[in-house]
């Protein structure tokens, strides 16, 4: 596979050939729109935009560059093998169904630049640069909306056609920290989001999560849409729910999270999973709305005792409406059950023997200490994060450095009389706890042979 560099190289020579040929070649999308915001473009692939030939012209043009191959149905969109560059040429789209493959799509390479670019969603990515020239085509006032960071829909009718791009608009405002039109909020706001597949939604919001600087703009401007019910009612159950103002100044459950949720942004390059940190720090208190208990009105003392417990379910319900990925669920539950934990242990300065068996509950340590600084960072307790972290990161290398001393296995509890069957796994727990106290092998045998005599 080319690099970035020689796939940009390769674009110019093929627009070279595509002149000579009586065609022009353009950048579009991505490219050109993160260029005008002056960033290196984080798109995977360049697009070009072929004007002025027939169809089997450049498919011969490509040709004499490598094996083309074509996109989908025949809708005028080819590949080369062995580079990022998706060849294009202009073409209507009209919807035709419900699902976002039910498009009717006509190819016209004649066709003028506001007919060509009136497909795309937004006016930022409708905007063209010739590859040779750079000349820029702006039939939308693209380069306006990108000064004034504000995403607009390009058309009414077309825009609504596809209603993912309510979510791509909540991705966009989050990664290039843009404002949406009010014209475009009232737009998605009337889109019926809930015929899309789970898949289209995940990538966007996962776009959000790895990409953005401000993840919680993606969950605000769904908000302002009025559009969180179809893929994330449990956290829009968030909002309003109140917390004690002793321990969290910074407003209820749903500020509360969305500002975690922008800590764990500067985070998740330490954390060993990224995706499915960002997650957790999304889905951690998501158990707070049914349990939050005001036990005293007049001094808001405010509570939600076992919300980690509570929120497990309702956390595998919330990540099962958007994914399948086992393992990232199993990480997620597991954070969420145990993100209380780390900086209550450091607070009370708890014994090895305590922070050694939460850390070995825990699928991922490195990460749930990074969720607990985020949490703790938005709190009260801001000031104290520095030296939770400390204690914390100690007391991991002590719980590796132990896991790397001899421990009783089940093998010897089998060697010493034990049998297999109901109760062996607490046994082996047991033994696991006795080698975070310190004991030894041979003492752990003797305490768990101790404990399991027969009564007389």
């Amino acid at each position: 596979m080319l690099t970035y560099d020689e796939t940009l190289s390769l674009s110019h020579v093929l627009a070279r050939d595509i002149s000579d040929a009586g065609g022009r070649a353009y950048f579009a999308g991505g490219l050109v729109r993160d260029t005008l915001r002056g960033v290196h473009s984080l798109t995977a692939d360049i697009d070009l935009e072929v004007y002025n030939l027939p169809p089997e012209t450049l498919r011969s043009i490509l040709s004499l560059h490598g094996v083309v191959n074509t996109v989908g149905k025949s809708f005028g969109v080819l590949r080369l093998n062995g580079c990022n560059i998706e060849i294009s040429m202009p073409r209507r789209e009209h919807a035709t169904g419900r699902g976002h493959k039910d498009f009717d799509i006509s190819v016209d390479p004649y066709m003028s630049f506001p007919d060509a670019c009136v497909r795309r969603d937004f006016t930022v990515n409708a905007i063209l640069r010739d590859v040779l020239s750079g000349e820029l085509i702006d039939p939308y006032n693209g380069i306006k909306d990108i000064n004034a960071r504000v995403l607009r829909h390009v058309r009414a009718d077309t825009f609504v056609e596809d209603p993912l791009r309510a979510y791509r608009a909540a991705q966009f405002a989050s990664r290039f920290n843009f404002a949406l039109a009010p014209e475009t909020i009232q737009l998605c706001s009337s889109m019926d989001l809930h015929t899309l597949s789970k898949e289209r939604v995940f990538a966007e919001l996962s776009k959000s999560l790895t990409l953005s600087d401000s993840p919680s703009a993606f969950f605000t401007t769904l908000s302002d849409m009025n559009q969180l019910a179809p893929s994330f009612p449990e956290i829009s159950r968030m909002r309003g729910v109140p917390q004690d103002p002793r321990h969290h100044p910074e407003g209820d459950v749903w500020t509360h999270t969305l500002l975690v949720l922008d800590q764990a942004s500067r985070l998740r390059a330490q954390a060993n999973e990224p995706l499915f940190f960002m997650l957790s720090a999304l889905c951690h208190d998501i158990g707070k709305p049914d349990c939050t208990v005001i036990r005293d009105s007049s001094e808001q003392r405010i509570s939600a005792v076992g919300h980690e417990d509570i929120g497990v379910d309702l956390a595998r319900t919330q990540l099962k409406r958007l994914t399948n990925q086992n393992s990232l669920t199993d990480y997620v539950l597991n954070m969420v059950q145990m993100h209380m934990r780390p900086n209550r242990l450091a607070q009370s300065r708890s014994p090895v023997k305590k922070t050694r068996a939460m850390f070995d509950k825990s699928i991922n340590p490195n990460d749930l200490i990074l969720l607990s600084k985020a949490d703790v960072l938005v709190t009260s307790q801001a000031a104290s994060s520095n030296d939770l972290e400390q204690f914390l990161y100690e007391r991991l290398d002590d719980y590796r450095k132990r896991m790397r001393e001899p421990m009783l296995t089940g093998r010897d509890l089998i060697a010493a009389g034990f049998t297999p069957g109901p109760g062996f796994s607490e046994l082996i727990s047991r033994a696991r706890l006795f080698h975070f106290a310190g004991l030894a092998p041979d003492k752990a045998l003797k305490q768990l042979i101790s404990e399991n005599k027969p009564r007389a």
